[in-house]
């Protein structure tokens, strides 16, 4: 299998108790132990927005993780579609959108 074939990119909107309880920060901690790029910003809306770049395997595991978020956070939903924007190497925290 070529790591072309093994590779994923999604965008993910986490709604629920996710601003305030430290979700970005915990994302892009989470993110950089499994190796991804990408970014985590909050939205207006109240929602969370990332985008998680990697091997399959560590892009569902990252998918997975934010059902749960960090200990204050209260994940009503993850909703994941991919995604083929353009992405910086490493993994940041973006400003509000």
């Amino acid at each position: 299998m070529s790591p072309e074939a093994d590779h994923r990119q999604v965008r993910a909107v986490i709604s629920g108790r996710v601003q305030g309880v430290w979700y970005r920060a915990w994302t892009g901690e989470e993110a950089s132990d499994l190796g991804l790029h990408g970014w985590v910003r909050n939205r207006r809306d109240g929602t969370v927005e990332a985008v998680f770049a990697g091997t399959a395997d560590s892009v569902e595991r990252m998918i997975a993780l934010c059902h749960d978020g960090p200990p204050l956070a209260k994940v009503t939903g993850v909703d994941v579609e991919d995604d083929d924007s353009a992405i910086e190497p490493g993994f940041r925290q973006l400003p509000t959108a």
